[in-house]
């Protein structure tokens, strides 16, 4: 990687890092010990009810500089019902000792999931925005084949989000974050084959970011646009980096605004956030 490495950081992911056998934990810490000073850091995840000071103690010795909980909700009911085994409280509670000891902390969530309502996943981020973290990550439940959430779905239990309500939903998000300066470092799950082949439902979609971020133009150019004389040419003026999302994946917002009427052409103000617009 050469010079690059200074701007990677070593991970360890995949699982709970702080769960596993302390043991084995720390002779993977032993392993990475020689590279550290090669890399930006040390980058694990784990739950939430797997953090005290004698595992921070730990980390912070081998240098680990970021730490991210699999939060996924921070309402109980939903935690209990996905048998997540920890609490919003515990959540609370480590991301406050994480931040205490200099880690940058960073927060996953999970939208949609089985006894999870649109409100409770705002109120979720609401939460996570008020523990400050550094970073987060959004993945909205995607239904596995042979899974206790695929029988609920089968049985008519769990009805998921379909893709547009979840769509709907996650640019809210981003706007949420962006505003209280939390970086959104994943949004949707990585594809890959496995994941089209064993999922049930249709609500899966692999640039889901990129229709997130769409559907933000979309409503903006749509509010910003309610007294707008149709009949009348105007200009829209958007950051020149944000083109791409204010067109839409294959031109979609564009050629559903030309069918709505709307006359105007773009034109570009860099001194815009890459989520804003202004019509004149």
């Amino acid at each position: 990687m050469g010079d690059n490495c200074h701007y990677a950081e070593i991970a360890f992911f995949g699982g709970s890092f702080t769960a596993i056998d302390r043991n084995y934990m720390i002779s993977l810490l032993e392993a990475a010990k020689p590279y550290t000073d090669m890399f930006y850091g040390i980058r694990i995840s784990t739950r939430p009810d797997c953090i005290d000071r004698e595992f921070l103690d730990i980390l912070k010795s081998y240098k680990v500089t970021a730490i991210e909980l699999g939060a996924q909700s921070m309402c109980d009911s939903v935690l209990k019902a996905n048998e997540r085994g920890h609490t919003a409280e515990d959540v609370i509670k480590s991301s406050r000792l994480i931040k205490n000891y200099g880690f940058s902390l960073g927060l996953q969530m999970m939208t949609g999931l089985y006894r999870s309502t649109y409100n409770q996943d705002i109120y979720t981020a609401e939460q996570f925005i008020s523990l400050k973290p550094d970073t987060v990550r959004i993945y909205p439940t995607v239904i596995m084949k042979d899974t206790e959430l695929a029988k609920l779905y089968h049985s008519g239990e769990f009805v998921p989000y379909s893709l547009d309500a979840s769509i709907d939903l996650c640019s809210k998000l981003i706007i949420m974050f962006e505003k209280s300066g939390i970086k959104i470092i994943r949004l949707g799950l990585h594809y890959s084959e496995s994941l089209i082949k064993n999922s049930v439902c249709d609500n899966y979609h692999p640039a889901f970011k990129e229709l997130c971020e769409n559907k933000i133009f979309y409503n903006l150019f749509i509010d910003k646009t309610r007294l707008i004389d149709k009949s009348k040419p105007f200009s829209v003026y958007i950051n020149q980096k944000s083109l791409s999302k204010f067109y839409g994946q294959k031109k979609c917002n564009i050629i559903n605004f030309t069918n709505m009427g709307y006359q105007f052409k773009t034109y570009f103000d860099n001194t815009l956030s890459k989520y804003d617009l202004y019509i004149k």
